[in-house]
C-alpha cells in the first residue's frame, strides 16, 4: 500500500501521464524562479514590472495559447493547459490572467474566428511572447450584459469607423493588439485592432486592491478608422465573444485550485511549526478540523478540474459544466483562503505569506468572466429548463 501524502492525499497524480507531469513541472518551476521571489514586492507596489520580458519567457516554455494548433502553438491538451493554469495562479492570480487573456481569450479569438491572413499576423509573436494581446468586452455601465454594449463600429466606404470604451481590460496598456467586440449594423462582431492605430489608448487603472501584479485598463476608442481585413470575418453575434469565454473560465477553474492549494499549504507548514500552550497548533481538534475540511474542497475541486478537463479534450464538455466549475471551485477557494487566514493568525495579514493577496486576487476571480448569479443562473436553467434572465 502506497503511503499517504498530505499533498496528494487522493493520489491524484496517478490521473496525469509523462507528459501532463512534465507540463507541470515545467510551469511550477518557472514560477518558482521568476515569480515567487518578487511577487510580494509587485502586489505590494501595484505593478508588474518586466511584464514583456515574463511574456516572452512565458512563450518560450511553450504556456502561451498552449492549447491552440498551428502558428508556432504547443498544441498542448485541455489537462495540459489546465495544469498550467493551477501552477501559475499557485503564484500569482495575476500572472495566471496574463497567461489566460493572451492564450484563451484573444489569441484564441484570433485563432476561432479570424481570417488566415490575421492569424499570419498576429499569433506566431503572441505564442513567442513578443507581441501581448488584450479582449475588449467589458464595458464601463455594461458588465454582465455585453449584448447591451455600446461601443459601435460604423462602415465607412470599406472601412470601419470604431468608437467606444472598454473597462477592467488585463494586459490593455501593454497589448500590440485588442480583440475588441463592437456593435454595427449587422449585428455584434469583433475587430483585430493594432493599438498604435489613431484614436486608441489604453490608460492603466490604478488604486486596486485586487490583482494588483497585473496591468489593467481602459480601452478609449475614439473614431478608430480601421480597415475591411480588421473584422474577424468567422463569427457574428454574442457567440463569438461568448465561446471566447468558456474558454478563459476552463482555464479559471483549474487556476482557482492553485491559489487555494498555496494557501492550503502554507497554513499547514504554519500549524505544525507554531507553538501555543506548548505544542504545535497543528495538534488542537479545532486547527485539524479546518485543515481536513480545507483538503476535502481543495482536492475535490482539483478532481472535478480534471473531470472537465478529460471532457474538454474528448469534445464533449458543454459551457453548463463550465459554469459549473468556475463557480465551485473559486467559491471554494475563497473559503480556503479564508479559512487558511484564521491558522495563521495575525500573520495571516502579511505579505510575507501569500494567504490574504490569493484572497484578494480571488474576489476579482470570482466576479470576472461571468458573477456568481450568472453562473447560477446558467445552471438554473439547465436544471429546470426555464430562464430566469428576464
Amino acid at each position: 500500500m502506497s503511503a499517504f501524502l498530505p499533498h496528494d492525499p487522493l493520489g491524484l497524480d496517478e490521473l496525469l501521464g509523462p507528459e501532463e507531469l512534465a507540463v507541470r513541472d515545467t510551469v511550477r518551476s518557472w514560477a518558482a524562479d521568476r515569480v515567487l521571489p518578487n511577487i510580494a514586492q509587485w502586489y505590494e507596489d501595484g505593478e508588474l514590472p518586466g511584464i514583456r520580458e515574463l511574456a516572452r519567457e512565458l512563450g518560450a516554455i511553450g504556456a502561451l495559447g498552449m492549447s491552440l494548433e498551428g502558428y508556432g502553438c504547443a498544441g498542448a491538451s485541455a489537462v495540459q493547459y489546465g495544469l498550467a493554469c493551477l501552477e501559475l495562479e499557485a503564484a500569482d492570480s495575476g500572472i495566471r490572467s496574463l497567461v489566460s487573456v493572451q492564450g484563451s481569450l484573444a489569441m484564441y479569438a484570433i485563432w476561432k474566428y479570424g481570417s488566415e491572413e490575421q492569424k499570419q499576423r498576429w499569433l506566431p509573436g503572441m505564442a513567442a511572447g513578443e507581441l501581448i494581446g488584450c479582449f475588449g468586452l467589458t464595458e464601463p455601465d455594461v458588465g454582465s450584459d455585453p449584448a447591451a454594449m455600446r461601443t459601435y463600429a460604423k462602415r465607412d466606404g470599406t472601412d470601419w469607423v470604431l468608437n467606444g470604451r472598454k473597462m477592467w481590460i488585463t494586459n490593455g496598456s501593454v497589448a500590440a493588439v485588442a480583440v475588441v467586440w463592437a456593435q454595427t449594423d449587422e449585428g455584434i462582431r469583433g475587430f483585430a485592432v493594432p493599438t498604435d492605430t489613431a484614436g486608441f489608448s489604453a490608460p492603466e487603472i490604478k488604486h486596486k486592491w485586487s490583482l494588483r501584479a497585473s496591468v489593467t485598463s481602459e480601452l478609449v476608442m475614439d473614431d478608430v478608422r480601421l480597415p475591411a481585413d480588421a473584422v474577424l470575418p468567422s463569427v457574428k453575434g454574442l457567440k463569438g465573444p461568448l465561446g471566447c469565454l468558456s474558454h478563459a473560465r476552463y482555464g479559471i477553474v483549474w487556476g482557482s485550485m492553485g491559489a487555494a492549494r498555496a494557501s492550503f499549504e502554507a497554513a499547514l507548514d504554519y500549524a505544525r511549526t507554531r507553538e501555543q500552550f506548548g505544542r504545535p497548533i497543528g495538534g488542537f481538534q479545532l486547527t485539524q478540523a479546518k485543515l481536513a475540511d480545507m483538503a476535502l474542497e481543495l482536492h475535490k475541486g482539483i478532481l472535478l478540474a480534471h473531470h472537465l478537463g478529460r471532457r474538454m479534450d474528448a469534445g464533449t464538455l458543454r459551457p453548463e459544466q463550465i459554469s459549473f466549475g468556475k463557480l465551485n471551485n473559486v467559491r471554494e477557494a475563497i473559503d480556503i483562503c479564508r479559512t487558511a487566514r484564521t491558522i495563521l493568525g495575525a500573520n495571516g495579514i502579511s505579505l510575507e505569506y501569500p494567504v490574504m493577496r490569493h484572497a484578494t486576487n480571488l474576489e476579482s476571480v470570482l466576479t470576472y468572466e461571468g458573477t456568481v448569479e450568472m453562473h447560477q443562473l446558467v445552471l438554473g436553467k439547465a436544471l429546470t429548463g426555464l430562464d430566469a434572465f428576464r
